[in-house]
């Protein structure tokens, strides 16, 4: 009987270790998603379910309910600092990311619910920001719900959520443009001056066009062999009107860039520019 009860116990134990070292695929498996944004990161934590065969939209996910927007634990979002999310404002932070699915309209709600498990817990009275967003239809069905961030900007990003044939994009803006020129003028005070990268986010933003240009010259006077430097000069001359800078700056690219691996390519790109005046 001992030794009955011996081999039992010896069993259980060993199943149970078995147990713990036993990894099976998940359903729906968790993703971590971090891009850098403006001065710091989005990051998004969530599950991916998948359609298996089901409808999505409208049954497996009941228009008008609050969805947790993916599986398992609610989806997760992490801004780095204070944005502006479908026109409101956001603190950085971390927040649920709820949505509640229509057939002409989705609700997307940021709540400080983190740590809920799905909508259970799930408070209207910790929504951070509530807004609509129209749906748009996709061509093919996207089997495995996805959350992407694109069209990324200085300032700006979406965030895109996609199942089945749904698409949902919610506009992101960075309020960081005071932040940034000033940051510029003090930066361009300091022993090592950017004045390249300033000059590139003034063209690139298109701001400050008089500064880009001062900056940019003041770079090349450090290196003028920087065809790249070149390239953007003429194109900030090209933004400002001033033909003949222009057409100047981009053959000085094209003569600097001769021997690099990047010939091909400016040659192509700056042809362009000198050509676009032959047009006009």
């Amino acid at each position: 009987m001992k030794r009955l009860s011996f081999i039992l116990l010896s069993a259980l134990l060993t199943s149970g270790v078995y147990a713990q070292d036993l990894k099976l695929p998940a359903l729906s498996p968790t993703s971590k998603l971090t891009q850098e944004f403006s001065t710091s990161n989005i990051e998004i934590s969530y599950s991916r379910p998948s359609m298996r065969g089901r409808k999505i939209f409208g049954e497996l996910v009941a228009f008008g309910n609050v969805w947790r927007t993916g599986a398992n634990s609610a989806t997760k979002i992490k801004f780095g600092e204070d944005v502006t999310v479908g026109g409101q404002a956001v603190k950085a932070g971390e927040y649920a990311l709820y949505t509640i699915p229509g057939v002409a309209e989705w609700e997307i709600i940021l709540n400080k619910g983190v740590g809920n498990w799905g909508n259970a817990g799930y408070d209207k009275a910790d929504d951070v920001a509530r807004f609509k967003i129209a749906p748009k239809a996709l061509d093919k069905n996207v089997q495995t719900f996805t959350i992407n961030i694109g069209h990324i900007t200085y300032s700006t990003c979406n965030i895109e959520l996609m199942w089945e044939k749904t698409k949902i994009i919610i506009p992101v803006k960075a309020n960081n443009e005071e932040r940034l020129n000033a940051s510029i003028d003090k930066a361009i005070n300091n022993p090592n001056i950017p004045y390249f990268q300033a000059a590139n986010y003034y063209f690139e933003t298109d701001q400050n066009l008089d500064k880009a240009i001062v900056y940019v010259d003041k770079a090349l006077e450090a290196n003028p062999k920087a065809f790249w430097m070149w390239s953007l000069k003429a194109r900030i001359a090209q933004k400002m009107g001033k033909k003949d800078d222009a057409i100047n700056a981009a053959n000085k690219a094209m003569e600097v860039a001769k021997g690099s691996a990047f010939e091909a390519e400016y040659v192509n790109n700056m042809t362009k520019l000198i050509n676009s005046y032959k047009k006009s």
